[in-house]
């Protein structure tokens, strides 16, 4: 039995837990960001100063058992309109705020959802604190809040907390003991960066020997990694935690239509590509995406299954 830490956060952690949840004789566990201040989560985390609980949810959904039992996961997901009392709204966010209550507990209510779902691993917070994202950027301008850091139209020097940080224990344990180490899929700096920044966590990661990979994204995120290559990722990476962060790193090379490249284009988004031709690490070029029914770009949960499955051979 492997164990495996998954480090991140958003929707690109999820594809990727959909597929790794498949995993034979693997021992998975997620460990999360709460960093998220935008939409229901920020309403819901500002008014009950509780952690973000949106990556959670989307996370707990991902891995769960079944995915042909529906209607939990669809109620889960469901967004109330309007933008009055619970307009706006996810169902999912408040069930979780409403087991929280019941529990008494963060903890309790993941515990909860998570033995309803039947969920195949574990889900952990990166910590328990209601914490708030600031990003220094190139040219001096402080940001607060994760959900605005991709708003402005200027490059990330560095994303930081301005208060300690208490990392979840047993998300050190869960590093502790990990015979392989993921980061990503998901935004940079607004998924990855915001577990990574926690001291202890980072230490925890440093500390093992196992070996750590790097998923990485397909396409570059408008405010966060423009004109970012392959390399530039896996620097910020270690910028923010430890020299040799990343041991492997997996990178799509899944063909994409015209059609699909122009419309990414118009919103200021492109391809990562590999830019050079030394690297202190391995890499993996795998075909890795898919496109869904609106033409947007996904990483396959399959073909992410089977490149772990091929890492998972050689530790």
């Amino acid at each position: 039995m492997k164990n495996i830490v998954v480090i991140g956060g958003g929707t690109g952690l999820s594809s990727m837990l959909m597929g790794m949840k498949k995993l034979d004789d693997v021992d998975l566990t997620a460990i999360v960001t709460v960093a998220d201040d935008g939409g229901s989560t920020g309403r819901i985390r500002d008014i009950y100063n509780v952690p973000a609980v949106g990556d959670i949810r989307h996370v707990l959904c991902a891995m769960a058992a079944d995915e042909n039992e529906h209607l939990f996961r669809d109620m889960m997901s469901y967004r109330f309109e309007g933008s009055k009392d619970i307009g706006g709204h996810n169902l999912g966010n408040l069930i979780f705020l409403s087991l929280m209550d019941i529990t008494g507990s963060f903890m309790g209510a993941i515990q909860a959802i998570s033995r309803i779902l039947k969920v195949k691993g574990t889900i952990l917070p990166s910590t328990l604190d209601t914490v708030t994202l600031y990003a220094m950027m190139e040219d001096g301008t402080l940001v607060r809040g994760e959900n605005n850091i991709p708003t402005l139209n200027n490059s990330i020097d560095h994303v930081f907390y301005q208060k300690r940080v208490e990392p979840q224990r047993d998300a050190l344990k869960a590093i502790r003991k990990a015979d392989l180490i993921i980061y990503g899929i998901g935004s940079l700096y607004t998924s990855i960066m915001p577990n990574l920044i926690i001291p202890e966590i980072v230490d925890e990661i440093k500390r093992n020997p196992c070996q750590k990979i790097y998923f990485c994204n397909a396409m570059s995120q408008p405010g966060e990694t423009d004109d970012f290559s392959v390399e530039d990722h896996i620097r910020a990476i270690e910028k923010h935690s430890f020299k040799n962060a990343v041991d492997l790193a997996i990178v799509n090379d899944s063909y994409i239509p015209q059609n699909i490249l122009e419309a990414y284009a118009k919103q200021g988004s492109y391809p990562v590509k590999i830019k050079e031709h030394e690297h202190s690490y391995r890499i993996i070029v795998r075909k890795l995406i898919m496109f869904d029914e609106k033409g947007r770009i996904r990483h396959n949960p399959d073909a992410v299954k089977k490149v772990i499955e091929e890492v998972i051979q050689t530790i």
